[in-house]
Order: C-alpha cells, then sequence, then structure tokens
C-alpha cells in the first residue's frame, strides 16, 4: 500500500481550511447583518400585509419615500404624533418624526452582502486553483484521493455560495406587490383616518 506524498495532503488540507474560512465568512457577515437590522428596528414591529411599522408606543410608521439605488424604504411617523410621543427622547431627536429603514431585498442582496459573499467566493476560487495545480502535478492514485476529496468539497462550496446568484440572475429578487405599487406612485392600501 502506498501513501500520499506530504505536499498534495498538505495542500488539500489547506484548501480545506480556505473553504472553512469561505463559509465561516459568509455565516459571521450573515449574522452581523441580521444583528445590525435588529438593532435598528430594535421594539418596532413589521407588518408586511400593510407594509407599515408600529412603535413601541402602538403608533405606525407608513412607507414615506423609497431609494432605487439603494433599494430601501423609509417609512416615518407623523411629526406632531412623535413630538408629542412621552418617550421621545428615547426614540429619536428628530423633529420629522421617526424614521425606520427596511432594505427591500434579503441577504445576501445588500450592498454588504454583496462584498462578503464575493470575498467567500475569492477564497473558493483560490481553494480551487490550489487543488487544480496540485492535480496537474501529481498522478498517483494515493495522491489523487486527497485531492480529489478537496476538489469535490470546492465544487459543493462553490454551488452552495452561488445559489443567489442561480435563483434571481438579476442579482435582486422579484418586487413585491407593495414596492410594486410604490415603483407606479401608488401606495398600498392602507387604513384611513386618525389612526394613521
Amino acid at each position: 500500500m502506498t501513501f500520499p506524498h506530504l505536499e498534495p495532503l498538505l495542500a488539500a488540507g489547506y484548501a480545506v481550511f480556505l473553504l472553512a474560512a469561505s463559509a465561516g465568512l459568509d455565516a459571521l457577515a450573515r449574522h452581523a447583518h441580521h444583528r445590525s437590522e435588529r438593532y435598528r428596528t430594535a421594539g418596532f414591529t413589521y407588518h408586511a400585509e400593510h407594509d407599515h411599522w408600529v412603535c413601541p408606543e402602538d403608533q405606525m410608521l407608513w412607507p414615506h419615500s423609497y431609494d432605487d439605488e439603494r433599494r430601501l424604504v423609509r417609512y416615518r411617523a407623523k411629526p406632531h404624533i412623535c413630538n408629542a410621543c412621552p418617550t421621545k427622547h428615547r426614540c429619536t431627536t428628530s423633529h420629522l418624526g421617526r424614521e425606520v429603514v427596511r432594505p427591500l431585498d434579503p441577504w445576501p442582496h445588500s450592498e454588504a452582502g454583496r462584498f462578503h459573499r464575493v470575498v467567500a467566493l475569492a477564497l473558493v476560487a483560490l481553494a480551487g486553483l490550489l487543488t487544480a495545480v496540485e492535480l496537474v502535478r501529481w498522478h498517483e492514485s494515493a495522491d489523487l484521493i486527497p485531492l480529489a476529496a478537496s476538489a469535490a468539497l470546492t465544487a459543493v462550496t462553490a454551488w452552495w455560495l452561488t445559489g443567489h446568484l442561480r435563483a434571481t440572475p438579476a442579482n435582486f429578487p422579484a418586487p413585491s406587490p407593495s414596492t410594486g405599487l410604490r415603483l407606479r406612485g401608488q401606495r398600498p392600501n392602507t387604513p384611513t383616518g386618525s389612526d394613521r
């Protein structure tokens, strides 16, 4: 029985390390993104059926503006309600009412998400390149086994990290019905009267 040489073993091990680093980077970036969103909207509840937020004082924030470039919707409370609120000093210093921003696109379609995903994919590409070079250099079956395993793992990781690109080739999910209404300059169906 022949044993593999040290170089292909080390190369395969380093390729696996790069793949683990890419998966870890993606997971940490996703966690930081969701934690940041939770911090910015702490105490506020989003109601998708009517496309509005409700603050801790049970007041509603309705869509105020849509940023097409950054793919964000800004929601704002009525200024006279916020300015009369007894807990305003803990919520906002603005005299225009509290504003909450909601990204329209899920992770990893945000700008930060795409950046971190590209960095993770660069690590995967480096692992693939390293494995390919070693596969060209070594031809004995004992050397090919760890290299083939790292090549298969590289392919699986690349498939997993590019899943969002295959699902949405334009790099953004399809707009929701309420987004489509805003894009045409109309407002979604919202309650009327003093509760707005």
